[in-house]
């Protein structure tokens, strides 16, 4: 090749030198890269197979992703530096190169997401995987959306773009579609916290304020619970995560406190049986557990006894149960012993004058 000729050779700028500079450069990288996707990359895919993690699957894939077009872009792109160019032509060129870059790396990113997304969802089971499901999908895409809104302003603002008004535009914008559906806004926001914090899940018996009943659905606006009365009860997620909630459910024991009240007259030696009376009723019961009974207090119309006990089961049916097979067996055993219940009475004192 003659020097001088290529030197001498001239077409927008640029001589003959640069020009082959540039077409060298391209050859170089595009060979490099295919050698990368072809040989080294399979190879890497080979090993990373053989090892317990994913995470080297996922890299891996996530470079597997990126197709040959983007590569030739960036050869491309280096190439053309070894050229002067015009400052328009520059700039559409580092314009691209911006936009294609953020495309790409925003990309990558989403598969991420996805891949954590995944990975939540394959731990989650139980009656609550559906719910979990269709909470992490919205969390993705609300982290999806994120990454595109970032992005675009991230080229603006590389392009020359003052995106502090554009910011500030989409604040006071975000800030009136904030207060228009603040409502809505609180209850999704609520889901998320219920999904993180699971303070019940679906099957639960929960007590929530004046709110009470199984769960039925966990939506991400309200959850629907199954009332003992039989009907559906509608409560929007924020009054949940506002109240106190009971969990029936994950109690493990049910204790049980009640009184009983004797009538006045009963004799010392009768007050002094009763509690051995309720503590054999009780423990002669497979699924209760006696506490304590004792002599409370002098009520208005009764000797007030306070027994407490615990069932073995936090069902509220099984629990009704043992309450009701404890009251009978009191209640007979008191009819032998004819220990009189009390009841209110009132006794009038009638003067008689003469």
């Amino acid at each position: 090749m003659d020097y001088q000729k290529l030197t001498s050779f001239e077409l927008w700028g640029n001589n003959g030198e640069n020009y082959f500079k540039a077409l060298v450069i391209l050859a170089v990288l595009t060979a490099a890269f295919k050698i990368f996707q072809v040989i080294i990359l399979k190879r890497l895919s080979q090993i990373s197979k053989k090892t317990p993690t994913d995470i080297d699957d996922l890299l891996i894939s996530l470079v597997k992703d990126v197709k040959p077009p983007f590569y030739f872009f960036i050869s491309l792109y280096v190439s053309l530096k070894f050229l002067e160019l015009v400052a328009i032509v520059e700039k559409i060129i580092n314009a691209v190169f911006i936009i294609v870059i953020a495309y790409q790396v925003i990309l990558i990113l989403q598969r991420t997401v996805d891949y954590a997304a995944e990975k939540i969802i394959n731990r989650t089971k139980g009656k609550n995987r559906e719910k979990d499901k269709e909470v992490i999908g919205l969390i993705s895409k609300i982290f999806k959306i994120s990454l595109w809104a970032a992005g675009v302003l991230l080229v603006l603002s590389n392009l020359g773009v003052n995106v502090s008004s554009v910011v500030a535009g989409l604040g006071i914008g975000g800030i009136a579609i904030a207060l228009a559906v603040q409502n809505i806004l609180g209850d999704v926001f609520a889901s998320f916290s219920i999904f993180i914090d699971k303070p019940f899940e679906i099957g639960d018996y929960i007590v929530a304020g004046k709110e009470s009943g199984a769960v039925q659905k966990i939506g991400i606006k309200t959850t629907r619970l199954k009332t003992l009365q039989g009907e559906e009860l509608v409560v929007p997620n924020k009054d949940l995560t506002d109240a106190r909630i009971q969990n029936f459910k994950r109690m493990e024991k049910r204790r049980v406190v009640f009184t009983l009240g004797v009538v006045y007259g009963t004799s010392a030696e009768k007050l002094g049986k009763i509690p051995t009376i309720v503590k054999e009723i009780i423990s002669g019961i497979d699924s209760a557990e006696f506490s304590r009974a004792h002599f409370s207090r002098y009520g208005d119309f009764s000797l007030d006894y306070e027994v407490v006990y615990f069932v073995d089961s936090p069902k509220y049916e099984e629990y009704m149960d043992v309450q009701q097979e404890v009251n009978l067996a009191i209640y007979k055993k008191f009819a032998e012993e004819k220990i009189e219940f009390a009841y209110p009475t009132q006794t009038i004192n009638l003067k008689r004058e003469t």
